[in-house]
């Protein structure tokens, strides 16, 4: 996700040129970087958020 949102805010901002690809990965690797240690903060948070509100399976019998 983080690779799509870099490639298409990259190429928004700079327009199609020469050297878009080493801009890209530029940027895809601080996304990254702050993406990845935010979804190990955020995702148990989540987690919780959505156990208190969806019941869980009930075993078939």
């Amino acid at each position: 996700m983080s690779s799509l949102v870099s490639a298409v805010s990259t190429a928004a901002n700079t327009g199609l040129r020469a050297g878009l690809f080493s801009l890209w990965m530029k940027a895809w690797g601080i996304s990254w970087l702050v993406a990845f240690p935010s979804l190990l903060l955020v995702l148990p948070l989540v987690r919780a958020i959505v156990a208190a509100i969806v019941q869980p399976p009930q075993a078939r019998r």
